[in-house]
């Protein structure tokens, strides 16, 4: 009686003539326990030990038994039937109207669950994972379909057709969640071009004609931005030193609990990288949140064959599961999260890479972070470090960066009051703000620090939280060239997308914040792009003298050096301070290598300056795996 039925069997009830009369004397439906324990699904002892579960764990009954193992999904829809007074659909028998899913809207549908299949006389039938919610969702429904029914087809099955039938309209979602004002899909790359031509050419044109003036005048533009980002960096390491707690942090022995815990959902994206998949599965188990509380996608191109295939043959947990994104044109890893969250369950939506391991306990605290918060906390960003500093003198190099960036400068900055650009990853957000804000922006490679901003711009509030995800280190020049031209470009992209309608962001930000956003995108662009000016001055040091020397008084040039100096200084003692940590300090000795790594990241921005002009939505991947395993015979928990 409660089998499996196709649509073309489906018998619905008629329309009632009028609806709100019948809604008003709908009887008490027979619990779910009681319809499970009659059916001798389970036992009164086993429902009275889910029910204080459900007690302090979101998630339905039905959810929790499955997920303890106590009942299979099919029990649990028949069940559903039985108490709803309905049928069961499967995905492979159901077929589906895409105008009616399109008149409620695909996104809308999946954040509901709620995902209309065809009319069927006077009504539409509606299908559903939870019937118990269908009412509360039913004024939407009707208002967009006219009456409705509900029938009940398990949430995989659902995200199965979804899947197979609504391809084109997945990737436009995809593609174009953000608001076209606030992405740089919209940018006219047309215009971009021939300004950036423009501005060569008069350069080169002033060059020939005046070239000490020239050099003079790119000397003090470059000279401004060093002084005020060595100015910015030096108070965000002295805010974040000096006053490690923020925001009015909860009273010392008053721990505030949390009364019911939330469903987490991780997005973790892969991409060409199936020798990753075995330790990426050990690493997520290591996670202590609850097994019915963790929605884990493993977000895969259809096309990725090797990658789909590792993660076949890998036996996945219940809490894990394979988002196949449709394939297209643009092959972005924001792209790749719009689409997977489209299918999350979560209430709070984090992020991770494929190389990552995260410390353990690392959802307690994200989840106790957001509980203790101000009511404006949208995204709480944890710290980035590397588990193969040792590889070579980059990776060590690439470690202190690292550690300047997230245990100093982000954390200061946040205490500072300005905008926090994200990191890529072990970021977590409050679900219902970031399907607000419209998700990721699919064309920027930076998403995360274009996302960072825009959460700024809307009145929310980024959380820098210490516990620590492990990464691999990119440790080869061409490699790491690559990738750093890659956030580079992301930076150049995301200033230029936001810098559309200059008073509005200052409006939005305030002057302060605005300020920081111009030091740290356009200042960052233009000392690296501008550095081999600034590094001439070593000829002087060097006794070789200095095509300026006759241009510039004495004075000018001293400070230059002074100023050249002075920031050299900031760089070293921050990177020594922000090497405290016991398992950082061997990395002390190697703060003066950075004197050679940095200049890869000139070569790197005039390669993304290059692709800003001519490939400016290219995601240039990042490859992974050649250190991964040394992770899991060392124990990083505690390292910190």
């Amino acid at each position: 009686m409660y089998g499996d039925q196709t649509l073309s069997t489906l018998q619905v009830p008629r329309a009632p003539a009028r609806l709100s009369l019948v809604r008003s004397t709908v009887p008490d439906r027979v619990p779910l326990g009681e319809i499970l324990i009659r059916m001798g699904a389970i036992g009164p002892d086993d429902l009275l030990q889910m029910r204080q579960l459900q007690s302090h764990q979101a998630g339905t009954l039905g959810e929790i038994l499955i997920a303890q193992g106590v009942i299979s999904e099919q029990v649990l829809l028949q069940a559903l039937a039985r108490q709803f007074d309905t049928r069961i659909v499967t995905a492979s028998g159901a077929t589906l109207d895409p105008a009616l899913v399109d008149t409620v809207g695909l996104a809308r549908c999946l954040r509901l669950q709620c995902l209309p299949l065809r009319n069927a006389g006077a009504v539409t039938v509606v299908a559903t994972p939870r019937p118990d919610q269908f009412d509360r969702h039913r004024p939407i429904l009707e208002a967009a379909l006219g009456p409705v029914v509900p029938v009940v087809m398990s949430e995989r099955g659902m995200h199965a057709l979804v899947l197979r039938t609504r391809r084109q309209r997945l990737k436009l979602w995809a593609e174009t969640s953000v608001a076209g004002q606030a992405s740089c899909r919209t940018m006219r790359l047309s215009g971009l071009r021939h300004a950036a031509l423009a501005v060569l050419l008069l350069l080169a044109f002033l060059l020939i004609l005046f070239p000490a003036a020239v050099m003079v005048a790119l000397l003090v533009v470059v000279g401004v931005f060093l002084a005020l980002t060595s100015a910015l960096k030096l108070l965000a390491a002295l805010a974040a030193y000096r006053y490690p707690e923020s925001r009015a942090p909860p009273v010392p022995g008053n721990k505030i609990v949390i009364q019911r815990k939330p469903i987490v959902t991780l997005l973790v994206p892969l991409y060409k990288e199936p020798e990753t998949v075995p330790r990426l599965l050990r690493r997520l188990a290591r996670l202590t949140w609850p097994r019915n509380l963790l929605d884990v996608l493993l977000i895969v191109e259809e096309d990725d064959h090797a990658t789909r295939a590792a993660l076949a043959a890998a036996q996945l947990p219940r809490w894990m599961r394979i988002i196949p994104v449709p394939d297209a044109r643009l092959r972005t890893k924001p792209r790749a999260l719009n689409h997977a969250m489209l299918f999350a369950r979560g209430s709070i939506v984090g992020v991770y890479d494929a190389e990552d391991a995260p410390e353990p306990d690392q959802i307690h605290r994200v989840v106790q972070c957001f509980n203790d918060g101000p009511p404006d906390l949208a995204c709480v960003q944890g710290v980035l470090d590397f588990y193969n500093p040792r590889a070579n003198w980059i990776a060590r190099c690439f470690t202190i960066e690292y550690a300047v960036w997230f245990r100093l400068i982000l954390p200061g900055m946040q205490r500072l009051g300005l905008a926090v650009p994200l990191g890529g990853t072990t970021l977590f957000f409050r679900r219902d703000v970031l399907e607000r804000l419209g998700g990721w922006d699919a064309h920027n490679v930076t998403e995360d620090a274009d996302l960072g901003i825009r959460l700024a711009r809307h009145g929310y509030y980024t959380q820098l939280l210490d516990t620590v995800t492990y990464e691999e280190a990119n440790c080869r020049a061409l490699p790491w060239v690559k990738q750093r031209s890659r956030w580079l470009k992301g930076y150049a992209v995301t200033w230029l997308v936001h810098m559309r309608a200059p008073m509005l962001l200052w409006r939005q930000l305030g002057a302060w914040r605005f300020f920081g956003v111009q030091v740290l995108f356009l200042g960052t662009l233009v000392q690296f792009a501008l550095a081999p000016l600034l590094w001439s001055f070593w000829l002087i040091l060097l006794g070789i003298g200095h095509p300026l020397l006759a241009a510039l008084p004495m004075a000018v040039i001293i400070g230059f050096i002074a100023l050249f100096l002075l920031s050299e200084a900031i760089t070293l003692s921050i990177g020594f301070l922000a090497l405290r940590a016991r398992h950082h300090r061997h990395l002390r000795l190697w703060l003066p290598a950075l004197h050679a790594y940095f200049p890869l990241a000139v070569l790197a921005v005039y390669k993304a300056l290059w692709e800003l002009l001519a490939a400016p939505y290219y995601w240039d991947k990042t490859s992974h795996g050649a250190h991964g395993s040394a992770l899991d015979v060392i124990a990083v928990h505690g390292q910190s």
